[in-house]
């Protein structure tokens, strides 16, 4: 097989309806819009409209309640720490940073900092500097004889 050879499974895909192109198409004329009214005509959003009824995102209980300043963390267990520096992509003996994290591919993007949480098991000796740590992190960094500290004002909890 060559890759000017690969092609589609017969009858996996289906040409476009050409609609609107004469009578014989089966598609023309009115190009299956129908008779007259709003819905023929271009330029027509009435998407969330049941014919006069009160729509469904109308009728059901707004809920909750959206922060505007909110902090997004990325959450990173200390398991994915660990296997991290077992496959050399973090380094022993510099402090974990936000920065450290998304060159070793731990996290994918920055955001607003990262929140080191107590899942799994810490067997190295590591500095962290990061926006936030459980309590239960903060035990195990510290059972392995490392350290923690917050940046930030973001809560330890």
């Amino acid at each position: 097989m060559k890759l000017n050879e690969i092609r589609d499974n017969e009858g996996s895909t289906k040409n476009r309806m050409r609609v609107g192109r004469g009578i014989g198409s089966g598609k023309g004329k009115t190009g299956g819009r129908g008779v007259k009214g709003q819905t023929s005509r271009s330029g027509v959003a009435i998407k969330g409209f049941e014919g006069g009824q009160m729509p469904l995102h109308r009728r059901l209980p707004k809920r909750g309640f959206n922060k505007p300043n909110q902090i997004d963390l990325n959450e990173v267990n200390v398991g994915r720490i660990q296997q991290a520096i077992e496959a050399g992509k973090l380094d022993k003996s510099a402090a974990v940073t936000v920065e450290s994290l998304v060159a070793a591919g731990v996290v994918s993007k920055p955001r607003d900092g990262v929140k080191i949480l107590g899942v799994g098991e810490l067997k190295t000796k590591l500095s962290f500097q990061v926006a936030g740590a459980s309590k239960s992190a903060v035990e195990a960094i510290e059972k392995a004889g490392g350290s923690v500290t917050l940046l930030g004002g973001v809560a330890q909890a």
